[in-house]
């Protein structure tokens, strides 16, 4: 028992597979940025990184070959907002380290600390062809949530790419239960904080001197002037469409705001004003019912007309398992596909729905130069599918990480092994890993 227990230990700190030198050739290659397939495509991974990727692309001698036999291959899956690495177990409060309700600190929040790159949700999302996650906080005991980390998939102990990537606030009902119970509190204590924040900018001693009355902490303010400054994406969960012109609005006090929109579940009857804010919105395609009085204008076709009024839209799976199952989230960009083949329905096309789940949840964090597409210099995340990745039965058969191939099977995987052909006897050993 003793030696099985340090082989699983010794398994666990051993070192992280190095980064290979990989080209996947005859390819049906998806770039990611909203263009067409291209056939016989190849793509040229190198030191982690895509060196090339497209028609005519020459293979440099010495490197592994993947001949992709015609398949799609695409770059790997962006989770425009997700929960993945801090929770394990919903109803199990010692694994679930989404909210902080009860903590003196809301905007100061860092979620790095939490995430568990060994989560039985990490390997599912992976074996989905996800590659790269926005992770955000749930609620705190404040209006802000706290500070939200991108991070990769990989089999490795390693998971942040980029922590403190963005700010989490919760406008319209929830913020309002946050603010007091009003959406007039919800506003006032926003602009309140951000001002307190300023004035900590321009001289720091001014916090001590509100003494218990501080609207924020010290943590909170330092994280809300990189929100000021521009520095730090801010993620507002909005959905009322009077709810999202009032945050329009807030930039023009502070101009250098990145606003990014989630949910704008009626983003739809102001979509004219998004485009002209030039805001990102990062939407969830099968809100169709008005699950509150926020969401009366729900539809489907939300993400159509978004898009045909010239907003950057993502595609995400918030208001669902945003934990365990972002694997939905190629099937919701397919659904967008269907839409647009039913009389008075919006939806996107195939190139514009496999980019809402690539690139534009890359654009929102402000990563688009690093992750979301096969484009040259990006990170090595590239998936081989056994078939069109927006059709529902569709799965990778290959996934590579910063260039490193990854392992697709699963906590599932094994215990589906373990019990599918039991002996007659001894049941099998529980704990043998």
């Amino acid at each position: 028992m003793m030696r099985a227990l340090l082989l699983s230990a010794a398994a666990l700190i051993a070192a992280p597979v190095a980064a290979q030198d990989v080209a996947i050739t005859n390819a049906r290659l998806v770039i990611g940025d909203g263009s067409a397939p291209i056939e016989g495509g190849t793509v040229v991974v190198r030191g982690g990184k895509i060196v090339a990727a497209g028609a005519g692309v020459a293979v440099p001698a010495g490197i592994e070959r993947v001949d992709a036999g015609g398949h799609w291959v695409t770059p790997g899956i962006v989770a425009a907002f997700s929960r993945v690495g801090l929770v394990e177990v919903d109803a199990v409060q010692g694994s679930n380290d989404r909210s902080a309700r009860r903590s003196r600190f809301s905007a100061g929040i860092d979620i790095a600390p939490a995430l568990n790159p060994m989560g039985s949700p990490v390997a599912v999302n992976r074996a989905a062809g996800v590659t790269r996650a926005i992770v955000a906080p749930g609620d705190s005991s404040g209006l802000f949530a706290g500070q939200g980390a991108v991070v990769d998939l990989g089999d490795d102990n390693d998971m942040v790419t980029r922590p403190r990537a963005l700010q989490f606030i919760e406008f319209g009902e929830g913020g309002s239960s946050n603010a007091g119970g009003s959406r007039a509190a919800t506003f006032l204590m926003f602009r309140e904080q951000l001002l307190a924040a300023r004035s900590y900018a321009r001289n720091p001693a001014t916090l001590a001197e509100w003494g218990s009355d501080a609207l924020i902490q010290r943590a909170d303010a330092d994280a809300l002037v990189r929100v000021i400054n521009g520095t730090t994406p801010l993620f507002v969960r909005v959905d009322r469409a009077a709810d999202i012109l009032n945050v329009l609005k807030l930039k023009v006090e502070f101009p250098v705001l990145k606003l990014v929109l989630v949910g704008a579940t009626e983003g739809w009857l102001v979509a004219r004003d998004i485009a002209a804010a030039k805001v990102p919105v990062l939407v969830s395609p099968l809100s169709d019912l008005p699950a509150s009085f926020e969401r009366l204008g729900a539809t489907q076709s939300n993400a159509g007309r978004l898009e045909a009024a010239g907003v950057d839209v993502s595609v995400g799976v918030f208001d669902d398992d945003d934990a365990h199952k972002m694997g939905y989230t190629t099937q919701y960009a397919g659904n967008l596909v269907a839409l647009t083949k039913l009389p008075g329905a919006s939806g996107l096309s195939w190139d514009q729905a496999f980019a809402a789940i690539t690139s534009a949840p890359a654009r929102a964090v402000g990563m688009d130069g690093t992750i979301g597409s096969l484009r040259a210099g990006r990170v090595g995340d590239v998936v081989i599918w056994d078939n069109d990745p927006l059709e529902l039965g569709s799965r990778p058969t290959a996934v590579w990480i910063d260039g490193k191939r990854q392992s697709l099977v699963t906590r599932q995987d094994r215990l589906r092994d373990r019990y599918a052909t039991p002996q007659e006897g001894a049941l099998p050993k529980a704990y043998d890993r």
